[in-house]
């Protein structure tokens, strides 16, 4: 039997306080949890020590780069838990711990008022107290040391029991004691934990995907100068990010034909997304597109017109990509020698190679793949969607991310990747700013319910910040292809309500396109990724109007802007949802209430927490319904809908307390 080793006596053993269970972290600190400038990190952890001691808990957070400690007291908050809260100012990275120590002074002054109020206080009592405060003085300088020195003659001397008693609890002296506190056996947290912090365009945003060669005119391949008119109406629509799919050369062997059959003819485009040709490859751009010039004077004019661009990138290529010829140790290799295509059995993409993250030539891949983002970069983009990233390595990611995001914090990485949740989230962890989510196949109201309440309340969202599609190139869901156009107006209205950053693929959307290649299929008939589309914006039955008025309400409403306030509320019919955003305050409420049922008129009671919105009593108020501009007069907690999903399948209202009566209701608008 092993004898037991002797545990040896630790290096200090008066460090007395315990520190557990700080919130928030990510996987024990192993990831950064997110922020946008702006914004608050509110800290809670769990602090105590032996005995009746009363103990003081400070928040430590600096900005990374530049070093500096700060501290804030922790407020108590009941059962040993405390909680304070930073903001935070500047992209980039803080950091952030607790420390704790035994208050002897606070524990003094707190068994001195009980004794105060039994009027048992004696001048020993005071004495005690004089050791403590003498002891502060000699750890001050200058006034604080002056005033200190002065409480202990104050409570060193013959004064009346009154005067002392004032000059214990003098709330100066409790900011001095804990400015000169003793803090030689604090308590440290085992980490400091991080935060990286974004710009604004990180949480909140919309986004317009767009193929940039279906706008040439009648059968022509569009460029960067003809398409400058789709901006001007992706911009009236009120999007903030245009986004296009990727803009570089396509390959010509394997190309897919229309419908993405496997026989291409000579007039067929090919997919964007099969990179790489004689003419270039990840930083080059199609020749029948444009110039350096023509692509930076495109996104000029879209930055004019107050939208930021995104690129896709999709690390990935097309056999004719010059990565092929000039460095195949790149790319796997079948048996008999020829370089593995891209498969998902049956499914094959011999149009595509994917890179071998494996090889030893990893560093090379790595270094040449980050001058890609770099690249782009210099052309003046700083938003990124990333095709299919849980295909890649993770380690890359992390690397690749921190290395662009070090030198560029203003750059987002959206993760275009609808695959298993832990996947997604890994990604997540890893860096990504933004994320696609299940919404596009969350459909019903417990669906709903269920996934956005964890988006917005789970531990996930400190780090997970999803960016809902209700379309895209690739998807078209089963509940657009049979909803018709109703189907579409209630699924931007969620989109554009639920979440703060959202997108939709169009004039493929807008226009209702519900049109799959096969029954069964998610596929788009006639599908843009292969082929140009000649697309009529001014149709009368666009959804455009629509789609404009939820993007100037979002500007306007800063309760939409952020994902965590959102809350679900009772509808007595389950093709009814109710759900609410506000601001911290309650100073603004947003209430939506959507039809989901995309064929029939349905109604229903909503149960409403007038306290949650600042409502007492019984009361009418108003509720403004910022798509129609219509007011209703409610009362109390529980009111009435009815929605007609092909005349206005929602509400937006917006909550207008100063309602005293119905006389009034002209009057607070």
């Amino acid at each position: 039997m092993a004898k037991p080793v002797a545990r040896s006596l630790p290096a200090e053993a008066r460090q007395r306080v315990v520190i557990e269970t700080l919130t928030p972290q990510v996987d024990g600190g192993r990831y950064p949890i997110k922020r946008v400038v702006g914004e608050k990190v509110g800290v809670e952890v769990d602090a105590f020590t032996d005995g009746h001691d009363a103990i003081m808990c400070v928040l430590r957070y600096q900005y990374e780069s530049e070093g500096k400690w700060f501290e804030l007291p922790m407020v108590p908050l009941g059962n040993d838990r405390w909680a304070a809260f930073f903001s935070v100012s500047q992209t980039g990275f803080y950091r952030y711990s607790v420390c704790a120590w035994v208050d002897h002074f606070e524990s003094w002054r707190r068994d001195l008022g009980k004794r105060i109020a039994v009027n048992e206080d004696t001048e020993l009592d005071y004495r005690a107290g004089a050791a403590l405060v003498a002891a502060a003085a000699a750890r001050a300088t200058g006034k604080d040391a002056s005033h200190l020195e002065a409480t202990v003659r104050g409570l060193s001397s013959k004064r009346d029991a009154s005067e002392k008693r004032t000059l214990a609890q003098d709330e100066e002296l409790s900011r001095l004691m804990y400015t000169c506190a003793d803090r030689r056996f604090e308590t440290h947290y085992g980490t400091e934990l991080r935060v990286r912090v974004d710009r604004e365009r990180a949480r909140f945003g919309a986004w317009y995907e767009f193929f940039p060669r279906s706008f040439g005119g009648e059968g022509q391949h569009g460029s960067f100068k003809t398409c400058m008119a789709q901006l001007e109406y992706v911009a009236r629509m009120g999007f903030d990010v245009v986004y296009l799919p990727p803009v570089h050369p396509i390959g010509h062997s394997f190309r897919k034909g229309k419908n993405n059959i496997l026989a291409a003819t000579a007039d067929d485009v090919g997919s964007p997304w099969a990179i790489g040709s004689k003419e270039g490859g990840h930083k080059s751009l199609h020749p029948e597109l444009g110039t350096l010039e023509d692509f930076s004077a495109f996104r000029k004019r879209a930055e004019a017109l107050g939208m930021e661009l995104a690129l896709d990138i999709a690390f990935q290529c097309a056999p004719d990509h010059p990565y092929v010829k000039e460095h195949p140790e790149w790319f796997r290799k079948r048996p008999d020698g020829s370089i593995q295509y891209a498969e998902n059995p049956p499914k094959k993409y011999q149009d595509i190679y994917p890179f071998d993250f494996e090889t030893e030539a990893w560093e090379g891949l790595w270094q040449e793949l980050k001058s890609v983002f770099q690249f782009w970069i210099d052309q003046g983009v700083y938003i990124f969607r990333v095709d299919n990233p849980h295909t890649k390595s993770f380690a890359f990611w992390e690397w690749v991310i921190d290395e662009i995001t070090r030198k560029h914090p203003e750059v987002i990485f959206l993760a275009e990747a609808f695959t298993r949740p832990k996947v997604m989230h890994c990604l997540a962890k890893l860096g990504f700013s933004q994320s696609y989510t299940y919404f596009t196949w969350r459909n019903t109201r417990g669906e709903l319910t269920e996934y956005f309440t964890e988006l917005a309340s789970s531990e996930s969202r400190e780090y997970f910040r999803p960016n809902v599609w209700p379309n895209t190139p690739d998807i078209l869901s089963e509940y657009l292809q049979y909803g018709g156009r109703p189907a579409f107006m209630i699924r931007q209205i969620l989109a554009a309500t639920l979440s703060a950053n959202y997108g939709i693929y169009g004039p493929a959307f807008e226009l209702a396109d519900d049109q799959t290649h096969k029954p069964g299929a998610e596929e788009y008939n006639n599908s843009e990724k292969y082929q140009l589309m000649q697309w009529d914006t001014t149709r009368t039955d666009s959804l455009s109007a629509l789609i404009a008025r939820l993007n100037s309400i979002r500007r306007d409403n800063a309760a939409l802007q952020s994902d965590w306030s959102l809350q679900f509320h009772g509808v007595d019919n389950d093709n009814l949802l109710c759900y609410s955003k506000a601001v911290d305050d309650a100073s603004e409420v947003i209430l939506v209430v959507v039809n989901l049922d995309p064929y029939h008129t349905q109604s229903g009671w909503i149960d409403l927490p007038p306290a949650r919105f600042g409502i007492t009593g019984d009361g009418p108020y108003q509720m403004h319904d910022l798509l129609t501009d219509v007011r209703y007069l409610w009362h109390g907690a529980r009111n009435y809908v009815q929605l007609d999903p092909h005349a206005a399948p929602a509400h937006v209202f917006r909550l207008r307390r100063h309602v005293h009566n119905e006389r009034d209701f002209d009057y607070y608008l």
